[in-house]
């Protein structure tokens, strides 16, 4: 759609259209400079780009290294129709002269950059996934059209400082309100999930959904915290309790059964645990099992729960199934802590230096009590 000049009145000579001009939006940044927006084909967009790596040997350029990963997988959802590039990408025209690149047609400014370069200050993953689809079916991607912003004649220090504001100050979005979106997109959209199974992160949805139903079991009510949610009495962030789902997921028996059942087992396992340590789940802000750490290291450990149950031909979905299993082991868990004193079963489990579970909490020291938990477990026979 045609668009007139918001700023820069009479800037450009009137000349005949040249096919690629395109009517652009003129307005004057904090310094005086100028800089356009409008839209421009990705062919003419890929034939002049520039991306000016950072050499730190010569303190040139400021760009990171391409990531060939993120440009395969914006390509082939690009080529899917699973996504689109909403949002503009930042270039600047250093050799900027006036009269050689904006010109007028009729009502409106044009843009024309001709031969020069066009240095890419943010979108180089985009711009570097619409070359290669050009390059692979030029019919089809030559004539897509790339939002765009170009500053006009910016030095490529005034690039750095671009670079560095788009870079530095954006906010990226937290871990738990993209899942939460992620899963909903995901529902509503097979292509989503589609793309998902491609690239093996499907289990996020999955494990969004359990949690989100785990909320409604009695051990877990009120105590994960979702996107938006004041921590309250919540113990675990929605995000912490999906990580921790992962390797169950990936497990052949947790990860082949419906979802319906996987949260079945999950609130099994949890209530039998709770019949065990009632003390913990009585006061769970006192204590570190349905926190962070606590879940992971629990959610490993029912792997080796599962298959000790269903060895012995018992229910998955008891919680005395578990109870029995865990009793034991959970009970004779031992621990110093921060204080030089030995914390036992309960007391292993409690926040601060009264506590000995705090001492665990790096993925090192979750694989070491990990591992002590699963050797502690009763031995059960195989036919």
């Amino acid at each position: 759609m045609a668009t007139t000049p918001t700023a820069g009145d009479g800037l450009g000579p009137e000349r005949p259209l040249p096919t690629e001009a395109r009517p652009v939006v003129v307005r004057h940044r904090r310094q005086g400079e100028l800089q356009v927006s409008g839209v421009m084909t990705a062919e003419a967009l890929t034939r002049r780009y520039v991306i000016p790596r950072r050499d730190h040997r010569t303190k040139k350029g400021y760009q990171r290294e391409v990531s060939t990963a993120r440009v395969n997988r914006l390509a082939s959802d690009l080529a899917a129709g699973r996504v689109d590039l909403p949002t503009a990408v930042l270039l600047n025209l250093r050799d900027f002269d006036e009269k050689e690149h904006l010109f007028r047609h009729g009502d409106h400014l044009h843009f024309m950059p001709g031969e020069a370069e066009l240095y890419v200050v943010d979108g180089q993953h985009r711009i570097e996934a619409l070359a290669r689809l050009i390059e692979r079916d030029p019919a089809r991607w030559a004539d897509f059209e790339v939002l765009f912003a170009c500053l006009l004649g910016a030095t490529e220090r005034e690039e750095m400082e671009e670079f560095y504001v788009v870079n530095s100050t954006a906010k990226s979005v937290r871990t738990d309100l993209a899942l939460d979106l992620l899963k909903q997109r995901a529902e509503t959209d097979p292509n989503i999930m589609r793309s998902l199974v491609e690239t093996s992160e499907d289990w996020k949805v999955t494990a969004q959904a359990v949690t989100e139903e785990l909320d409604r079991t009695s051990v877990w009510r009120g105590r994960i915290r979702f996107p938006g949610e004041a921590k309250a009495e919540t113990t675990i962030g929605s995000n912490g309790m999906v990580a921790s789902l992962k390797p169950l997921l990936a497990t052949p028996y947790f990860g082949a059964i419906s979802r319906e059942n996987q949260v079945k087992v999950l609130s099994a396992f949890w209530e039998g645990t709770r019949a065990v340590l009632p003390e913990v789940f009585a006061q769970p802000l006192d204590y570190g099992l349905q926190k962070s750490t606590g879940v992971m290291i629990m959610h490993t450990l029912l792997i080796s729960t599962l298959e000790n149950i269903r060895a012995q031909g018992r229910s998955v979905l008891e919680p005395d199934s578990y109870a029995d299993v865990l009793g034991g082991t959970l009970r004779s868990l031992e621990g110093d802590t921060a204080n030089g004193r030995v914390a036992r079963g309960a007391e292993f489990w409690r926040s601060g230096p009264d506590g000995a579970a705090g001492s665990f909490s790096s993925n090192a020291g979750r694989r070491v009590l990990s591992v002590r938990l699963r050797s502690a477990l009763p031995d059960f026979d195989v036919e």
